[in-house]
């Protein structure tokens, strides 16, 4: 079976080098030709559009990093829509709208195509090693026939439901993620001011009911001082800016997510969008006149669990 991938940068490079890495017969398009020339280096063939990749393949994969991008590919002059034939399968795992995962997928169905969303939540640094999350949802014999390749780029595999719901389900957790980072940045920086061994409060925290997911990672990373995560402001904007539209919707009476959304807008205008970011730590360190760090923290994350092959996560009944 041959496979087209879109977009190659911090997440979707990660992705398309687990199937490289396995055999896959890959296809790669990507704006940044040197990306495209270095997965042609690695066994990878290349596309010049999006339009001529599907024309070569059987599975369409897209990881792009808004859903304007993820539209431009698909519906542009050059995009693979219109050649998309009865049976082909396009994967979007991007982190996207939950409406335009449903306009989409609509558009897919007319042409006979059939339309899985599959977003990965989990960190770039088990991307790299397919051991990421991924969230699919869509038609159960969609997922039946696109499970194997989830089984290669990923480690826990989750069938969501109908088209819609993994997106929603991203959203909810990226949203959970960016809560998270927040409440750690204002409890690291309470731990310097109060004059407490920054190692010693990382362990503290790691080993009690304040622990999560985030803080065996980013906060490795700002105790470090690197604050690479490779996840920027504008894209952390972007996602919760994503759940705080479904929520209002929704009619759904929010008050902790217009306030973390507001805090990483300013903090964007303050160190700029591009800006790694762990770095809303600086939020409340520059006032207090501190920098937190502590010692012998990596400069940026690395999965240490070896590389296994995927299975399907059952929710509980």
């Amino acid at each position: 079976m041959k496979i087209g991938f879109i977009g190659l940068g911090n997440v979707g490079g990660k992705l398309a080098g687990s199937l490289i890495r396995n055999g896959h017969d890959v296809t790669v398009r990507d704006l940044n030709d040197d990306l495209v020339q270095s997965f042609v280096a690695r066994g990878a063939k290349a596309a010049s559009s999006p339009r001529g990749l599907a024309e070569m393949v059987d599975i369409i994969i897209t990881c792009l990093p808004s859903p304007a991008a993820s539209a431009a590919v698909a519906e542009a002059e050059d995009g693979f829509l219109s050649v998309l034939r009865s049976g082909q399968i396009w994967m979007e795992m991007s982190t996207t709208d939950h409406e335009e995962i449903i306009r989409l997928g609509a558009r897919v169905q007319e042409r006979g195509a059939i339309f899985m969303e599959c977003p990965v939540s989990g960190g770039c640094h088990r991307a790299d090693t397919g051991n990421i999350s991924i969230f699919a949802g869509g038609p159960r014999a969609g997922f039946d026939l696109v499970l194997p390749l989830l089984k290669t780029m990923g480690r826990r595999i989750l069938h969501t439901g109908e088209l819609g719901s993994a997106s929603r389900l991203k959203v909810v957790t990226n949203y959970l993620c960016t809560v998270h980072l927040v409440a750690l940045a204002e409890a690291l920086t309470t731990c310097k001011v109060a004059g407490m061994d920054m190692n010693t409060a990382y362990e503290a925290i790691r080993i009690s009911s304040g622990n999560s997911f985030v803080h065996e990672t980013e906060s490795q990373v700002i105790l470090n001082g690197s604050r690479d995560i490779n996840f920027t402001m504008d894209l952390v904007i972007k996602d919760v800016g994503l759940f705080d539209q479904l929520a209002r919707d929704l009619n759904v009476p929010l008050e902790v997510s217009p306030l973390v959304l507001n805090i990483f807008k300013e903090s964007a205008e303050k160190y700029g969008p591009r800006e790694f970011s762990p770095n809303i730590i600086r939020r409340y360190e520059e006032p207090c006149g501190v920098k937190v760090l502590g010692q012998g923290f990596p400069a940026e994350m690395v999965d240490d669990e070896p590389e296994e092959q995927g299975y399907e996560v059952v929710a509980r009944r």
